[in-house]
């Protein structure tokens, strides 16, 4: 990184702290992942204990990500809130439209708005930064309607400048994978049940177990779709690793077990969208 793009960086750094140093205390949406701990560190290292973490508990959101959000939380001395949440009692969530991620979100935002408002804390804060706004993303619309900041986003960062910056903040997240909920697996239109999160939570668990970073088990019925890394991949293909995750895979009830041969992209499943969709909520 040249001198330029450090001063680029540092430059939107101290803006961030600018927006944040403007509440006196704030709610964090955290899930543990990349952009969420950094907005927590640089809340925490400015509001103290005015800054809160809360995160969601759902079949939704992996147990390990939870677990992980936890000792982040812990580690950087923030007080961590969890709230319940059971995706299925959202009407239509589990119809898996375009617009499941607004209903979802509306839900969570509304909760934590709550839990939010019995600590006198009115300024919610989500981890959304510039490079979010180029996919199609309908829970940036509940964002906005719940009066939901998002800091990262306002200061200009993008998820490059966020993973440089966690790193000179000693935050063992700054290169963690990019993660998103498990309802994310399913194609549009395919219901969304209990039974087949669990399936697919279990896969991904035993593919992370494997040593696998950058994974994805897409959901396709019967069949399970694998999108991995470009690592993963030439570590799935040894016949011993393919033999071992197919018979596992197999035994939650698939059918069959293929590997994409394009690897991972993120929102893949937004490809098949039809071309009318306005990406930008």
């Amino acid at each position: 990184m040249n001198k330029f793009d450090e001063k680029h960086i540092d430059d939107k750094y101290a803006k961030l702290k600018k927006i944040i140093k403007k509440t006196d205390k704030a709610a964090i949406a955290f899930s543990g992942g990349v952009d969420s701990t950094l907005l927590l560190k640089v809340a925490f290292d400015l509001l103290n204990r005015n800054a809160k973490a809360f995160t969601i508990r759902s079949d939704i959101f992996p147990v390990r990500e939870s677990g992980e959000a936890e000792k982040t939380a812990a580690k950087i001395g923030a007080d961590h809130i969890f709230i319940d949440l059971d995706e299925q009692n959202i009407e239509d969530f589990a119809k898996n439209t375009p617009d499941r991620c607004f209903l979802c979100k509306t839900e969570i935002f509304s909760k934590i708005k709550d839990e939010a408002k019995k600590r006198e804390i009115d300024y919610l804060f989500d981890g959304s930064n510039i490079d979010d706004l180029s996919d199609f993303r309908p829970g940036k619309k509940a964002a906005i309607m719940f009066g939901i900041r998002s800091p990262l986003e306002d200061a200009g960062l993008t998820k490059k400048d966020i993973r440089i910056l966690s790193k000179k903040l000693n935050l063992s997240t700054w290169n963690k994978p990019s993660s998103a909920c498990l309802a994310s697996r399913f194609p549009y239109y395919t219901k969304i049940t209990k039974k087949a999160l669990d399936q697919v939570e279990k896969a991904e668990d035993f593919l992370f177990k494997l040593g696998m970073r950058i994974i994805r088990v897409r959901h396709h019925g019967s069949i399970a779709r694998i999108e991995a890394g470009t690592e993963e991949m030439q570590l799935i293909q040894k016949d011993f690793l393919n033999n071992k995750i197919s018979e596992y895979l197999k035994s939650l009830g698939y059918k069959y077990v293929c590997l994409d041969m394009e690897g991972y992209r993120t929102g893949s499943m937004n490809k098949t969208l039809e071309k009318t969709v306005n990406r930008q909520p």
